[in-house]
């Protein structure tokens, strides 16, 4: 097997141009507006899932952070839908990519603590030194909690980026000795083709479950900020 592990995970161009613009905005096709009376059946449960989970990720929210309820939704189903479309054969996923990753996180992030720093300045600036710290202690507090506020949005992008690209590479590496073992063999192929399969499902579980990882301590960072 000399095919490079990593070659799915460069970004695809066309006559030389990428084309990442136009991988990020079809997901936009998945989710269509209604514009019936009565929507159809696909459209519904759509709705019905998109409200279940704003209405959970809402709940210990004040006012002013359910105003972050659209942009968190559509992280949401923007994540999701990249990731599960990546699982596809022969398809670029583009969360795979840590630039990505982190011009996601870094604006959402750095939104939610200067909304912090305006609204909640004297309960922003508390976070830095924690109640009762003895006097010796509280320069390198300081310094200990600005270097891991500054490490939140590198952390959100770095956990999303690791676990997509860990489970491509274990499928690749999977599908790759499934092949070569159907000729040397076939019981052992047969084994680990199943293997394949139960960490495709596995898969698609982790697709969802990072996007909502992700909307989820964006949404915590907001709230210990409003």
């Amino acid at each position: 097997m000399n095919e490079n592990l990593f070659a799915s995970f460069i970004t695809p161009t066309l006559m030389g141009l990428p084309v990442i613009i136009l991988i990020i905005s079809f997901p936009n096709i998945l989710f269509p507006s209604p514009n019936r009376l009565v929507n159809n059946r696909l459209v519904s449960f759509q709705q019905w899932l998109i409200q279940l989970v704003l209405k959970q990720m809402m709940a210990m929210h004040n006012l002013k952070g359910r105003t972050w309820s659209l942009m968190l939704i559509s992280l949401i189903m923007f994540i999701g839908s990249t990731n599960l479309l990546g699982l596809l054969p022969h398809s670029f996923t583009p969360t795979t990519q840590l630039s990505m990753n982190l011009g996601m996180a870094i604006p959402l992030w750095a939104g939610a603590v200067i909304t912090g720093f305006r609204h909640k300045t004297k309960a922003s600036l508390a976070h830095f030194l924690p109640q009762g710290t003895p006097v010796p202690l509280i320069p390198m507090l300081i310094i200990i909690e600005t270097i891991s506020l500054f490490i939140q949005p590198m952390a959100l992008a770095v956990r999303l980026t690791a676990n997509i690209t860990a489970g491509h590479l274990l499928m690749h590496l999977i599908g790759g000795a499934t092949l070569v073992l159907t000729s040397i063999s076939p019981p052992t192929a047969m084994i680990t083709f199943i293997i394949l399969i139960l960490l495709t499902v596995l898969e698609f579980a982790v697709a969802l479950i990072q996007a909502y990882v992700f909307t989820l301590l964006v949404s915590l960072y907001l709230h210990d900020n409003t």
